[in-house]
């Protein structure tokens, strides 16, 4: 007996049945009748066509400080600029951290954004993936039915990307794994968790031992690779059940109409596809062989698992995935919760790790003629506060930070907006998380301003109010 668990829902947002939507044109379970949402999301503009075909997003968790990396400001008062010297890169006029000099020559290619701005005082990713900063950091927590979709799960809905591969994946774990949580902001939320994304885990060594609470500010470097989940990770399924495609369709064909009246059937179509892709997928799979990739594309992103995480972000996006989250989590460190200790955690582990990783990414990419079709977006759900403390840190600041793109339809060699004198708020050109989602669906072709329904019927704007920045696009 197959048993999926599911949510009392059985009928599709319209109010038709899943049985009529697979009857509908013989779409079977390995589909769903997405073409009339994509078909009513895509965007009617010619001007406005998708640009990217994937994106891969690298949230720098924990809120990178703007000040001390991408917004220096080297004439403010010692107390704000901090010990760190700027650096100039490729981009004329422009100047960044002194650690970073490999980033540095790659700033002719992007879009820096100085003027992120926003009121969402909280490290779970909730407004970074989704748009929505009215939330508050208690609650988000732990993801919840009720939560609004992150960007992902609604690329997911929409039916973007292949059909033998998950249409969005995140990279190491689930945000929050490492402590315990399940953070809100990548989750289908009230779409259903048959929208989530695939998650992967991992299990970083390092090379030394120590205690996480009282090293939590030191630079200890988590190695590793990402990995694929096992088929029993997925809720209440086990591989003997999934032995081949062919005999599950034989099995779900049979009992269609004993599954339609059961509480359980809305997700169904969910976890069947996430154990068929992992077990028969050979691009899944080929994914995640990092051992097939040359020794010089493996130097290129490092031995962090942040490095190997994009390493197979890159493939994935080459595979055909439509968005790809990394987030720079981990026992040890990759944090930028630094309210103590700032500026020697970001010397000795952050700020290199981001300058390889990111460096190499960009740089393979478009070696491989990818970045004309990748979105490369790195950012925080927040910045830090331009005063430093008297622990050496500082403390969180979501009244302004920073965003980077680069690749697919974006303006090469351009900074939109500023900060004031201290880098404390934004002087021009603001910036929200709901705008920077906007312009993400927007690259993807999605009409960023569509609404899709909650739990109590009411259409929510997939982007809560954001719009495209159309000053940064190409």
């Amino acid at each position: 007996m197959l048993r999926v668990l599911g949510r009392g829902q059985t009928t599709v947002c319209d109010g038709t049945t899943r049985r009529e939507v697979l009857r509908v044109g013989g779409l079977s379970l390995f589909g769903s009748m997405t073409l009339p949402r994509l078909l009513r999301a895509k965007e009617q503009d010619p001007a406005r066509v998708a640009r990217a075909q994937s994106i891969i997003l690298v949230n720098l968790f924990g809120g990178p400080s703007h000040i001390d990396m991408f917004d220096m400001k080297p004439d403010a008062p010692a107390e704000i600029r901090g010990e760190y010297k700027p650096i100039p890169t490729s981009l004329p006029g422009l100047h960044i951290c002194e650690h970073m000099p490999r980033l540095a020559k790659w700033m002719h290619k992007g879009t820096l954004i100085r003027s992120v701005t926003h009121g969402y005082n909280s490290h779970n990713p909730y407004a970074l993936l989704t748009g929505f900063t009215e939330g508050n950091d208690r609650e988000n927590y732990y993801a919840k039915r009720t939560d609004h979709p992150g960007i992902a799960a609604v690329c997911q809905y929409l039916g973007l990307g292949p059909r033998d591969l998950p249409c969005s994946v995140f990279l190491p774990a689930l945000p929050g794994y490492s402590q315990g949580l399940r953070r809100a902001g990548p989750y289908g939320g009230y779409l259903g968790r048959q929208y989530d994304p695939l998650f992967t885990d991992c299990a970083p060594k390092f090379d030394r031992e120590f205690d996480q609470n009282k090293s939590f500010y030191e630079a200890n470097a988590p190695q590793g690779e990402p990995r694929l989940p096992t088929v029993d990770a997925l809720p209440d399924l086990t591989i003997d059940r999934f032995r081949s495609r062919t005999r599950m369709l034989d099995e779900v064909d049979r009992q269609l109409a004993g599954f339609e009246r059961s509480r359980e059937f809305a997700t169904l179509d969910h976890f069947q596809s996430k154990a068929i892709e992992l077990l028969t997928s050979s691009r899944a799979r080929h994914a995640f062989d990092l051992a097939s990739e040359p020794e010089e594309v493996r130097k290129l992103y490092g031995k962090s698992l942040f490095g190997t995480s994009l390493l197979v972000a890159r493939k994935l996006v080459e595979a055909g995935v439509t968005f790809v989250g990394m987030t720079t989590e981990s026992r040890g460190s990759g944090h930028r919760d630094t309210h103590e200790k700032n500026f020697s955690l970001m010397k000795d582990f952050n700020l290199p790790n981001l300058d390889e990783i990111s460096a190499g990414l960009l740089e393979d990419l478009e070696q491989r003629g990818l970045l004309e079709t990748t979105l490369v977006v790195i950012m925080g759900e927040m910045g830090r506060a331009p005063r430093v403390n008297p622990k050496a840190g500082r403390d969180h600041w979501p009244q302004c930070g920073f965003a980077l793109f680069f690749g697919a339809g974006v303006k090469e060699g351009f900074i939109h907006g500023s900060s004031d004198r201290i880098g404390a708020h934004v002087a021009d050109h603001p910036v929200t998380p709901g705008d920077l989602i906007a312009t993400m669906y927007h690259l993807l072709g999605v009409d960023s301003q569509m609404s899709v329904l909650d739990l109590t019927g009411r259409p929510i704007p997939i982007a809560h109010g954001g719009m495209p920045i159309t000053e940064i696009l190409a």
